[in-house]
């Protein structure tokens, strides 16, 4: 029976926590708490909710991801991955949806700590995490062209060609001063890192870009710049903990939402963690991470949250400005508390243009080019993996994109896996260099294969793919050979799955209906066991489940000789 994995690296961090660390550990939430500031907004405003939810979920989120999470430096919120995802689960089930879907996220991602799957989750293969990755980039900044151009569009198709289409069609209604704020927001953030490493260039875009809206709207009479404000009452009381209401028939819809944001939320957050343990030195709970994700999940919505998970950058941000225990997560979301109290009514000026601009350079981090093409010189089946993956997420969404890429992902392994079994036929004598183990007993003269016997050797896991491709060539075989005695040497086969027993099965049922008797050679404990479970002792009979080849040629002149079953 498997224990309870959940050890929050809080408890161990403050046991050899001193004044140094904790000054560290200050400057670098507060530093965190400024550069989740604007991302929260933007992320917020671009998965169609208002600004300040944004805001609620790094603050809820990122106190109970840091309180109880298996990572020293993991920063928790909303991030740019969930965009798309809660814009269509908005659109199609509305906000209290979102919420619901985010709550059963939740107990899934407690459900995967649970079970241990915290390891197996981390083995999701890289072209589909890739692939999505980099299609989600790609949609956030197709999202955002409307407010970074300022266009006169009164609904964007959800669609992605349909939306390129009608972005090109209104190019001509680009509003001059909302694309300037936009674009210098861009370039601002791009250049910032030259002469800032401590203040993000997000925060001084913003900044910058809200005060010349100002200056512009109060002396130039400029009033076609659109602000948050103008599309958002902002509010910054504190929401009161409600529960939606849940029926069944909404639960079974939202379930396939639900799984995409908890399997989604699990990876970035256990990849973040993983990045940042290579960073530091330090080796994070995969099982406690995901059970202390699935808690924030199910925290966050009921105070009007939406869903979060380890945020890459913020964490890389904490790790880089001295932070080295969940102390610095704390005082991260402590900060961002601070702000939405008492700073959070000024938001309402910052231009809508100005969020475009930090979610572009955002979606341009997100894409990962140079790892895309990185695996296009891999072998095929990752390229097909990859691309799957990535026009599916794009063209329709990251709940079909993950899924079909999952399964494109497992089907190519299950072609691997079965490519490497192979199936020989030995027809004279076998090979003393070829042998180890099963050479232990008897001498050359053991090996020489009589006349009415045939040897047919299976390398690798005789699982459903193996199976089969070794049923098809004994059928083949059978038509031309009419042997006394069949030897199958099971030397090499690791397991044997149930679609492999019913092939061996029928192959000895075949076998006697011809009156060939059928030996298995090189047995190992674990093949052994599993093929008595299936009554193989009875079917071809004790004796003839044999642990070497000497044995089973032994079994087999005493067949032919008359003196064995036959």
């Amino acid at each position: 029976m498997q224990t309870l994995d959940f050890k929050p690296q809080l408890f161990d961090s403050i046991r050899r926590y001193d004044r140094k660390k904790l000054s560290a550990d200050i400057m670098a939430g507060i530093i965190v708490g400024i550069v989740a500031l604007p991302l929260a907004i933007a992320f917020g405003i671009a998965s169609g909710v208002s600004p300040e939810k944004g805001i609620i979920t790094a603050i809820v989120a990122g106190l109970i991801i840091s309180l109880l999470g298996g990572s020293k430096v993991q920063i928790g919120g909303p991030t740019g991955a969930f965009i798309i995802i809660i814009y269509g689960i908005i659109d199609q089930y509305g906000f209290e949806g979102l919420t619901i879907a985010t709550l059963m996220a939740g107990a899934l991602l407690i459900l995967f700590g649970l079970l241990h799957l915290g390891t197996i989750i981390k083995y999701i293969p890289y072209p589909i995490i890739v692939g999505f990755t980099s299609g989600i980039a790609v949609t956030i900044f197709t999202t955002q062209i409307k407010d970074l151009l300022g266009l006169s569009i009164d609904k964007v198709p959800s669609d992605f060609i349909e939306k390129w289409i009608c972005y090109f069609q209104s190019l001509q209604t680009t509003e001059m001063w909302n694309a300037i704020i936009g674009l210098s927001s861009i370039v601002i953030i791009i250049f910032t890192p030259k002469f800032s490493k401590k203040i993000p260039g997000s925060l001084i875009a913003i900044i910058l870009t809200t005060i010349a809206a100002l200056l512009l709207k109060d002396y130039a009479g400029v009033t076609t710049i659109e602000t948050i404000g103008d599309r958002f009452a902002i509010s910054s009381s504190l929401p009161e903990a409600t529960m939606p209401a849940m029926s069944w028939l909404t639960i079974k819809s939202l379930v396939a939402p639900a799984l995409t944001i908890a399997v989604l939320g699990a990876i970035e957050s256990l990849l973040s963690a993983t990045v940042a343990d290579g960073v530091i030195g330090a080796r994070h709970n995969s099982n406690t991470e995901l059970i202390a994700q699935g808690i924030a999940n199910l925290a966050t919505p009921i105070f009007g949250g939406i869903p979060a998970t380890g945020a890459i950058a913020r964490t890389m941000t904490n790790i880089n400005n001295g932070g080295r225990s969940p102390i610095a997560g704390i005082i991260h979301a402590v900060v961002l508390l601070l702000i939405f109290l008492f700073l959070m009514p000024l938001a309402k000026y910052i231009p809508m243009a100005c969020l475009a601009g930090v979610l572009v350079v955002v979606s341009y981090g997100m894409s990962g080019w140079r790892s895309f093409l990185s695996i296009m010189k891999n072998p095929k089946s990752d390229i097909i993996v990859l691309w799957v993956t990535f026009l599916l997420t794009i063209v329709f969404d990251l709940t079909v994109a993950i899924e079909v890429g999952l399964v494109c992902a497992c089907l190519l392994f299950m072609r691997r896996m079965a490519e490497t079994t192979n199936v020989k036929i030995i027809s004279q004598e076998i090979n003393p260099n070829e042998e180890n183990s099963d050479f232990q007993m008897g001498n050359l003269e053991h090996l020489t294969i009589p006349e009415g016997v045939e040897v047919y050797e299976i390398n690798g896991p005789y699982f459903f793919g193996a199976g089969n491709k070794f049923e098809e060539i004994m059928a083949t075989l059978g038509r031309h050979h009419r042997p006394k005695v069949r030897i199958i040497r099971m030397r090499q086969v690791p397991f044997v799955d149930s679609t492999g027993l019913h092939n061996l099965h029928n192959l000895c049922m075949m076998s006697q209906k011809e009156g060939i008797q059928v030996i298995l050679s090189g047995v190992n404990d674990s093949v052994r066991e599993t093929l008595e479970k299936a009554d193989f002792n009875e079917l071809i009979g004790r004796e003839f489940i044999c642990s070497h080849i000497n044995i089973a040629l032994e079994k087999a002149r005493e067949v032919l000789n008359g003196s064995g079953k036959s």
